[in-house]
Order: C-alpha cells, then sequence, then structure tokens
C-alpha cells in the first residue's frame, strides 16, 4: 500500500493506494493519519478512491482514526468510497462513524 498527502488550501488530504489487507498497511495507515491529523488539527479527509479492498485490519485502522478525531469533536470525513467499501462499512455496522462525500472539493468545502 502506498499513501500520498496533498493540500488543498487548509485542508490535507490522504489518498491511500491498494488494499489494507495487512496489519502493517493497517498499521502504516494509522501511523500516518495520526501524523497528519497532529500537524493539521484535525483538518483532513480520506480519499479512499484508490484504496482497492479493506479487511477486518483496514476498518478498524479507519474506526481508530475517526475515534482519536472524535475526541476532538470530529469525525473522518471519507471521499471517493467505492461501492465495496460503503457495503463492507455497512454490514460492520460503522457507516454512522464518517462523514461521506462524493469527491476531494466536496469534502474540502466542508470545513468551510
Amino acid at each position: 500500500m502506498r499513501i500520498e498527502t496533498n493540500r488543498h488550501g487548509a485542508v490535507t488530504v490522504i489518498q491511500p493506494s491498494g488494499p489494507v489487507i495487512t496489519e502493517e498497511d493497517a498499521t502504516q495507515l494509522r501511523t500516518e493519519s495520526f501524523e497528519v491529523l497532529g500537524n493539521t488539527l484535525g483538518r483532513f479527509i480520506m480519499d479512499v478512491t484508490e484504496m482497492t479492498f479493506v479487511d477486518s485490519f483496514g476498518l478498524e485502522a479507519l474506526v481508530d482514526i475517526t475515534d482519536e478525531l472524535s475526541a476532538g469533536g470530529q469525525s473522518l470525513k471519507l471521499c471517493g468510497i467505492s461501492d465495496t467499501l460503503r457495503e463492507i462499512m455497512a454490514i460492520t455496522d460503522i457507516t454512522s462513524k464518517f462523514q461521506q462525500f462524493e469527491d476531494v472539493q466536496t469534502a474540502v468545502r466542508s470545513f468551510l
């Protein structure tokens, strides 16, 4: 798995590419997200357009990230969610933990 980080004004976009199917992938996602969280005071979104699959390790990482954000009154903003990921989140009943947006621009505007 590869993770790119880009800036859109005052908002940082984290874009993981590839499946999150191992504990190492999940740890990398969690670690890099927490690092961005510390540097942006929660002004970041995750573009999951290129995240091709997520297993329990990946779901746990996403929940850990949003739990950390919720301590500050925020939740993880996801955009570009595939039908597969949307279904996995619904089956595991975690959909309500995240704010969901169609694309990066819409998610970025949600901070205004």
